[in-house]
This record gives structure tokens, sequence and C-alpha cells, in this order.
């Protein structure tokens, strides 16, 4: 019966810390974070920007813009667009330039009121704090006509939505025409076809290339167990600088097939996802002029012969990192790791399986809150015969404790002899001083791995 009282105990005290750890630590750090949040919101109205540029690997800056920050709403009124809407991603593609800069987040709110504004994860340059996604061309020969940020290109399609993709066309006068074709599913991946046409005389060499950039550095929560930053999976390994890292080294470079990089929040994601048989350079780089951070790659140099026309598709996630979403992009798309953009860290093993538990109790009972009480009932039922062995011992080390008060008594003064007595003694009585203490160590990292999941994960 004093078993079953104390399993009774640690369970109601592990839901008590569950619960007072959300009430009294979890809710006011959220709500610290929106008003951080609303605060750089208001002050990077006024905080003067200085000039803007992506950079491809390898590649001189793709074109700048001077000038002081403006609204939101005002940048975006630099250029012609064409409306994004497929329910989950609202914004625009900006026709100067070919970028994607503008995408809110229809599921997603700045705060728990559903009236507040979307949250906001990719911005134009010129607006205060720029993030934005640009693929395009290099060409080897520096006489040839590229496309730039100053480029106005004509959309064919009309809106981009989910059944409804966009074209984009653009002709160099040298003869080489431009198109992109970009479409977006129901849910966060655009899919962006590139192609040109060469109808001069002449074969023209060019790169093919992928880039993300971030300005300014943006606030993160700074706890060890979560990664904020440059991220990615390249030639198959998993890759996670942090911000100061990038800008002490500069620039870092990894070539790779195929792959994937960009930038993650903590429940957010912007990744370049290129073609995952081409083989390219990659990296992140920072420039200090500007504080700017960049998650970038370059294929190999493509020819296109006169009257050839050469294409390459590339995919681009913008939008929240739904646990579900990324794994099944990652088996539709074969995007090595690509689940491994939410954190799950060093229990990967542990924490993966605890979440798709915890995820399939609440599509049974609807409500998140019970299933972390029931998946805390299940994880002690599991480990019972572990605590079982755990109190037994501790009630035979219990009954031992008047004959190593007598052996200590008896030899205090000689600590081998002592130690050696004591070693006898556990012998004989058949007693593991350890038995009682490895029941515990063993659960730690099943319980570290539960608290990752209610930390990282957007689900919960």
């Amino acid at each position: 019966m004093s078993d079953q009282r104390n399993l009774v105990i640690a369970i109601a005290l592990s839901v008590g810390i569950i619960f007072a750890f959300q009430f009294f630590y979890e809710m006011p750090r959220r709500q610290a974070q929106e008003r951080l949040a609303a605060e750089q919101a208001q002050q990077a109205q006024t905080l003067p920007k200085g000039e803007v540029a992506g950079q491809a690997p390898g590649m001189a800056p793709s074109g700048a813009m001077a000038g002081t920050a403006m609204s939101r709403a005002d940048a975006l009124a630099q250029s012609p667009r064409v409306k994004i809407d497929n329910g989950a991603v609202h914004g625009s593609l900006a026709l100067k330039g070919g970028r994607l800069d503008d995408v809110t987040l229809a599921r997603y709110r700045e705060t728990i009121d559903p009236s507040s504004p979307e949250i906001v994860l990719l911005s134009p340059p010129g607006a205060p704090n720029p993030y934005f996604a640009e693929y395009g061309w290099v060409a080897g020969d520096a006489a040839t006509v590229m496309p730039g940020p100053e480029t106005l290109w004509s959309a064919e399609g009309g809106e981009l939505t989910a059944s409804n993709p966009v074209t984009l066309r653009w002709d160099n006068g040298q003869g080489l025409a431009f198109a992109k074709q970009v479409e977006l599913d129901p849910d966060y991946m655009f899919t962006i076809r590139r192609s040109v046409t060469n109808t001069s005389d002449k074969p023209v060499t060019l790169y093919p290339y992928g880039l993300i950039s971030r300005w300014g550095t943006p606030h993160t929560l700074g706890y060890y167990i979560l990664h904020e930053g440059p991220i990615g999976v390249l030639d198959g390994h998993l890759q996670e600088w942090k911000y100061a890292k990038v800008a002490e080294e500069g620039k870092v470079e990894f070539d790779s097939t195929g792959g994937w990089l960009g930038i993650t929040d903590k429940f957010w994601l912007a990744s370049l996802v290129p073609p995952q048989d081409m083989t390219l350079k990659a990296g992140f780089r920072h420039q200090t002029e500007g504080d700017r951070y960049q998650a970038d790659y370059r294929g190999a140099a493509v020819t296109v012969a006169p009257g050839q026309t050469v294409e390459t598709t590339d995919r681009l996630f913008a939008g929240a990192k739904v646990v579900t979403l990324l794994d099944r992009y990652r088996d539709t798309y074969n995007i090595p790791l690509f689940d491994r953009a939410v954190d799950f860290g060093w229990f990967y093993f542990l924490t993966k399986p605890i979440f798709y538990i915890l995820h399939w109790i609440h599509g049974v009972v609807l409500n998140y809150g019970i299933a972390i009480l029931i998946l805390t009932l299940l994880v002690k039922a599991a480990f019972f015969p572990l605590a079982d062995k755990s109190y037994r011992a501790m009630a035979q080390m219990k009954k031992l404790q008047p004959k190593m008060t007598e052996l200590r008594e008896k030899y205090g003064d000689d600590k081998v002899r002592m130690n050696q007595e004591l070693m006898n003694l556990y012998k004989t009585e058949k007693v593991n001083p350890v038995s009682g203490c490895l029941p515990i160590v063993i659960q730690i990292p099943v319980f570290f791995a539960l608290y990752k999941v209610l930390f990282v994960t957007i689900e919960m």
C-alpha cells in the first residue's frame, strides 16, 4: 500500500509541476515576449536602414536600393505586385526584382486574440527588418545582361492561389528570355520553375542560385535547448549556426548534392529547397553593413545552346513548423531530414515518438492539456516496474540502516575497513545500493524529451 501511495503522490506532483510551470513561468514569459515584440515593431518604424542588397555565393551583390526605412505598407507599394492567398498564406509577389518578400501566416496571430494581426514572416526591402527570398541566374560572361533587383517582370495568370500558378517573364534584349512559374500548395510550399530560352546565335553559360536574406539580428529566446538562426541539411549533415557565430565567421560554405537551408525561428521557417540531384555550393554569410544574414546556394554551370531552353525546379518553404507537415514534405519531395527544422535535440529518438503519441491522443480527446495528463500516466505506468524495484530497494536499504550505523560507529576511524564491511553487508543481504537510483536516472531522458516536445512544437 505504501508503494502505491508513493506512486499516486509522484503522479500528482508531476501533474502539479506541469501546471505550475505553465501558469507561473510559461504564460508570463509569453506575455513578456508579446510586449517586447510590440515594442520592437513600434521602435522599428523610426530606425534608419542602409542599402538593400542580396548576395549569392561567389557573386557580386544582386543589387541595392538606398534610403531610410519606411513603413511596411509603404515599402510594399514600391513595386507592382501579384496577390497571394491560399488560405494559409497571405501576401504578394513583387514584380520589381521578382522577389517573394511579403508573406503573412493566416492561421497564426501575434496574440491569442483572434482579431490581432497575422504573423508576418517575410517583408520587403525598405521596410523595417527586411526578410525575403530570391531566385535567379548568374551569367558566366559579364557582358550578358541579367535580371536584377530593379528589373520589372511581367505577370501572367492573375492571383497566386493553391489552384492557380503565376508566371513571370522578362527578356534581356540579347536573345535570352527568362521565365519563373510560381506555384503554391494549400500550405506553405512554393514551387519555382525557372527557365531560360536562348534565341541568340551564341551559347550562354549560367549558374542558378537561390537566397534568403534577413536584415537585423532578430530577438531570440537564448535557450540552450532551442536553436534559432541559420539552419540546413547539407551533404547529409544537420547544420545549426547561431547568428553570433555566422557574424563572427563572416561566411561558412559547404559542398552538397541537394539538401536544404534557410533561417529558423522557434515556430517559423524560411527554407530554400534546391533540386535534390543538383550539385551546389551552399552556405551562410553575414554582412556587417546593414547587419544582413543570408542563406544561399549556387548550382553548377548550365550551358544554354542557341535555340535551347533549360529549366530548373526549386522549392521554398515559408511558414509554420508543423511537424506532420514537415514530415509530409520530407517524404513527398525526398527532402533529407526536413523534420529536423523542429529542434527535437539529442533525444530525437525519444522526442519525436513522444510528440506523435501526444498528437494521437489529442486526436482522440481533442485537448492537448488532457493529452499531456494521459501521457504522464502512461509514462508512469510504463516505468512502474522500475519504480517498484526502486521502492523495494529503498525499503531494503532502510532495513539495513541499524547495521550500517553499527559499522560506522565501530570502524568510523578506519574508512577502508568500514567500506569493506559495508560491501560485505550488501553482499550478505543481497542489496544493491545504487538500484534505488538507477530507475530514476533512466526516467530522466524521457521526461526531458517530454519537456522538449512541450517547448519546441507549435502544436503544443
